[in-house]
């Protein structure tokens, strides 16, 4: 497990540090009930009461750090009357933005699992289709993806070969892949596959059948966010062009009759804005584009 961001100890010694935090940590765990199965599908081994201690004991030492190093600068340069305040507003606010995160963490794995996931899901699928349609028993099929080029899909499977291998009957370790997964088209289709193997159906039809299906969801996700695009580029080009030019405009042109003073500032503070702007738009036009590999 890659270490967590804002977490300044590696998790074996930041668990230990966080034990007084414990009983808290147990407390706020049971407002999200799903948390150790989001911990799970992210692959951080540590149980939710111990990960949420963790995440108070973090924002704590940020707060404190923060503050210790605004108190010292004050001490050099010469600071408003209200420095406290300020200084104890940006610890604060610094301290709850990192257990935010921190807490939002397994999230953001889980989400780069589902798309590099997704991206190669039906590509390998089509490659476990040969194999079986060849002739080839599932088991070999499985080895044969686990050592192609997919991503965490090959990842995923050679993990489940490895358990069939060692004894594992095959169908539950079927299951246990499609319970650790984040994927929900992932998981549908070794359900899918798990239910073929018990009923003694074809599973080169199965095979085949799930292929079909996943392309046209694909491919209606495809279309999905192909219709999205006509209405974020009218909101761009109302927000990113429009408002800003005739904006400045009429600010220029109220100036001359109403005698507000139009600043440097302002247009610095509407440039920022909108930099900002195109900054979150890109961020969204990105989140919305389907995981798939063309």
């Amino acid at each position: 497990m890659e270490r967590i961001p804002f977490i300044l100890f590696p998790l074996p010694l930041a668990r230990r540090i966080a034990q007084p935090f414990f009983g808290l940590g147990d407390r706020i765990a049971k407002f999200f009930p799903d948390f150790a199965i989001r911990l799970n599908q992210a692959e951080i081994d540590i149980r939710p009461r111990e990960y949420m201690a963790i995440a108070i004991f973090s924002s704590w030492v940020w707060t404190s750090m923060i503050f210790f190093i605004l108190t010292v600068i004050s001490f050099f340069i010469t600071l408003p009357g209200d420095f406290i305040f300020i200084t104890s507003s940006v610890s604060l606010a610094i301290g709850f933005l990192s257990f935010l995160y921190i807490l939002l963490y397994p999230r953001l794995i889980i989400a780069r699992k589902v798309t590099d996931l997704d991206k190669n899901l039906l590509f390998a699928l089509r490659h476990l289709l040969i194999q079986v349609k060849s002739g080839v028993p599932l088991y070999d099929g499985l080895v044969s993806v686990s050592s192609g080029n997919y991503g965490l899909v090959s990842e995923e499977i050679g993990e489940c070969t490895k358990k069939i291998s060692t004894g594992t009957e095959q169908t539950t370790a079927l299951e246990e892949l499609a319970l650790k997964n984040p994927s929900l088209y992932f998981r549908r289709i070794v359900w899918q596959l798990t239910n073929a193997i018990r009923c003694g159906a074809d599973l080169g039809d199965t095979l085949e059948h799930l292929v079909e299906s996943l392309a046209n969801e694909q491919k209606v996700a495809i279309r999905r966010y192909g219709s999205q695009l006509n209405p974020m580029a009218m909101m761009y080009m109302m927000l990113g062009v429009i408002l800003p030019s005739l904006g400045i405009t009429f600010l220029v042109v109220i100036s001359s009759f109403s005698g507000i003073v139009v600043t440097e500032y302002m247009f610095v503070g509407l440039l920022a804005a909108l930099i900002i702007f195109q900054f979150s738009f890109v961020g969204i036009v990105k989140s919305r584009r389907p995981a798939i590999e063309l």
